[in-house]
């Protein structure tokens, strides 16, 4: 049985394209301004990651933490969220958006909002950095860890989430 979902946008979940300014000497990307961030949203710590070309990273979601990532190149990503929050208006929703160099974008996901990406390159490594609101494990990494993933090999609800 293929999972439902619901199409369009999720409360909470903001899509920024993000400006390449080009010149001689290559390209920059402001991957977010705190003078553009929703009220309340202060990142804790930054972090960067290649995905390999074909590569899923998700589904999963946080209890607490928000995510404000950016997906600025190279490689071109197709993401997914899915809204997951009990009571939420939007619970149910799913949206699918691309990002990466031929778009680049940033994506702020709420707690409670599942998320994953792909990257869709066919040879190239693509590049995600993210800003989350949390300490992943909190100081010192003596926490739990804020996350429930969703990965489990096989299951057709996840492969439908992920649009395989």
């Amino acid at each position: 049985m293929a999972a439902e979902f619901t199409r369009g946008p999720i409360e909470g979940v903001v899509v920024t394209p993000l400006a390449r300014n080009v010149d001689e000497r290559g390209c920059l990307v402001e991957t977010f301004r705190s003078d553009t961030l929703p009220a309340g949203l202060l990142p804790s710590m930054s972090y960067l990651s290649l995905t390999e070309p074909g590569i899923a990273r998700g589904p999963h979601e946080h209890r607490q933490q928000t995510d404000m990532f950016a997906f600025p190149g190279p490689g071109n990503f197709r993401i997914v969220l899915w809204d997951n929050r009990v009571g939420s208006p939007t619970a149910g929703s799913r949206m699918v958006v691309f990002g990466g160099a031929d778009a680049p974008l940033s994506v702020i996901v709420p707690p409670g909002v599942v998320h994953a990406y792909r990257n869709l390159s066919r040879a190239e490594r693509g590049l995600t950095l993210n800003y989350p609101d949390r300490l992943y494990a909190g100081p010192g990494k003596r926490d739990p860890v804020d996350e429930i993933r969703h990965e489990v090999e096989g299951d057709r609800f996840f492969a439908d989430f992920l649009g395989l």
